[in-house]
């Protein structure tokens, strides 16, 4: 790492009493992390969700018994991996901590996940065990007739409000399932499993341009180096024990996790946990209650601009609002600044760097620029890796103790993106100006982003080259006011009478929702390279000239 961080540019954009480095780790692990605050805002209210409501105090007995349990009945061992499986609930808190203090390493899982796609993500990630949300569960064991005896050999399952006073506990069906409520009882509690900074935390799944989901390995150490950066960023504008912090965004997602469940945890913020991004009224009902920070991407902003439950709510307590994932659009901005006073901030990461990376100093006017967090270098390389002068676009380079170790049991990946000194290449393209202001202008690998979650095409067009009426297929992203981009779909046919609602129905049993197609374009051929291979530049250039 460079100790030369006074003389980057970007240092100067910095808010007032912002430092250019955020200092050692303050803590050995997450576990300790999480103890701390715990212990700093006992008697404050962790988590509201409808009648269930928890104070720090009691999050803390929670996570203790839950890791008890895992240590002496489960009998895990420090390393082993625990994957979730749920919404936004109480218990994925529990849950999350429980496992940290164990030593366990996580593996968040989407629970809207297809078999297919779930058994293939217990089984790279050799998952132990899995906490399940009893609605998913038959989905849960159709994935795991295809998997081997030893992985997700434990099934802890959950109902949707099993913390909240007089909910009876799941109720499990087959052998080797527990109810999660019965993993809270013990008398004694065990002491937590001492982790250090270079133990896996977490296993968090991205996509890849191979359409291979890999697991990028987050040690304690990125996650609390990135946490000290968010709050050198944030702290300035928070008061600790005094926050309200509004949770749409999934905790299985690396933005939600970390921004609304850990960092605004450190600060000793009420979380209002929503379960489902669709749930307006339960939205409407948090925001009433008072929320002073709110984190979201462009879909949740518009809809709270426009759908009527929002229309009468006063916003005056708001500090905070950001955004990221995907980017708001600006006239959602200018919106947004209008209804409520508060300006949103935009930052720009991955699941490889924690996620956090860069963001507008919360001082300035949205637009105005993207500067690296402290302890974060950026270059623009170009295709050879040198370094490009200010205003010529290249690749986006990033350099920090929050960049991942890794992709799990892919070298040649990890060799890919990760270079030798610490280098990630992000597959994004950027300009930086003079004064140390990034723009991210277009991206390098063929991802699509929709509502911040990433598609990659290869995995899309994967499933659609199965149905036997098509020849051969290629997946781009088109603009979406909405979600940002949308996935499209360009198809060779077989057989002339496969219609766009045959390919979605197809589709849509293999793939999560918004991995699916919004749109179906049916071609004659499609363009390729003298080597045969499909040239999904020359497509998205192509849908641009329709536009």
């Amino acid at each position: 790492m460079s100790t030369a961080w006074p003389s980057t540019p970007w240092t100067d954009l910095y808010p007032p009493g912002t430092t250019a480095v955020t200092g050692p780790l303050r803590h050995a692990s997450l576990a300790d992390y999480a103890a701390a605050a715990c212990a700093r805002f006992a008697d404050q209210t962790a988590v509201v969700q409808d009648d269930v409501v928890l104070t720090y105090r009691e999050l803390d007995r929670l996570s203790q018994a839950f890791s008890t349990w895992l240590q002496r009945d489960a009998r895990l061992a420090a390393g082993e991996r625990l994957a979730i499986m749920m919404p936004n609930l109480p218990q994925y808190l529990v849950t999350l901590l429980g496992a940290w203090r164990a030593g366990l390493v996580v593996v968040n899982v989407n629970p809207q996940y297809t078999a297919r796609e779930l058994a293939y993500q217990l089984r790279d990630a050799g998952a132990a065990a899995v906490v399940v949300l009893e609605a998913a569960l038959p989905l849960l064991n159709e994935a795991r007739a295809e998997l081997p005896p030893t992985v997700a050999a434990r099934v802890i399952v959950t109902t949707m409000a099993e913390l909240g006073p007089g909910t009876p506990a799941a109720t499990p069906q087959r052998d080797g399932e527990v109810s999660f409520g019965s993993t809270l009882q013990a008398a004694e509690l065990l002491p937590d499993v001492p982790r250090g900074t270079d133990d896996l935390a977490l296993l968090q799944y991205t996509g890849g341009t191979t359409g291979v989901s890999k697991g990028a390995m987050l040690a304690h150490g990125n996650l609390l180096a990135n946490l000290q950066q968010g709050d050198a960023w944030y702290g300035p504008f928070i008061t600790p024990g005094r926050e309200s912090v509004l949770t749409v965004l999934p905790l299985y997602h690396i933005f939600g996790l970390m921004f609304n469940g850990l960092q605004m945890l450190g600060y000793g913020a009420c979380n209002r946990l929503i379960a489902s991004p669709r749930d307006v009224s339960a939205i409407a009902a948090a925001l009433r209650a008072g929320c002073t920070v709110i984190s979201g991407v462009n879909t949740l902003y518009t809809a709270m601009l426009e759908a009527p439950a929002f229309a009468g709510i006063d916003f005056k307590g708001l500090k905070l609002s950001v955004s990221g994932g995907a980017s708001a659009q600006p006239s959602v901005v200018t919106r947004w600044q209008q209804r409520t006073g508060d300006r949103i901030v935009e930052g720009y990461g991955l699941t490889e760097t924690s996620p956090f990376a860069l963001s507008n100093p919360l001082h300035t006017r949205y637009g105005s620029g993207l500067v690296p967090l402290p302890s974060t270098e950026v270059e623009i390389r170009d295709d050879e890796g040198a370094a490009l002068p200010p205003g010529q676009a290249g690749e986006i380079c990033i350099r920090g103790p929050q960049v991942m170790r890794g992709y799990w049991q892919r070298p040649a990946e990890t060799a890919a993106v990760l270079s030798a000194d610490g280098w990630l290449r992000t597959g994004d393209i950027g300009v930086m100006d003079a004064q140390g202001r990034f723009t991210v202008t277009d991206r390098k690998k063929d991802m699509v982003l929709v509502s911040g979650f990433n598609v990659f095409p290869n995995e899309v067009e994967a499933v659609l080259d199965q149905h036997p009426g098509v020849v051969e297929s290629a997946v781009v992203g088109v603009p979406d006011e909405r979600t940002g981009e949308a996935v499209l779909a360009c198809v060779v046919r077989r057989d002339p009478a496969v219609t766009a609602d045959m390919l979605e129905a197809h589709c849509r049993a293999a793939l999560t929702a918004y991995k699916v197609p919004r749109q179906y374009q049916f071609v004659d051929q499609l363009p390729k390279s003298p080597v045969g291979k499909i040239l999904r530049r020359e497509l998205r250039t192509q849908m641009k000239k329709s536009d």
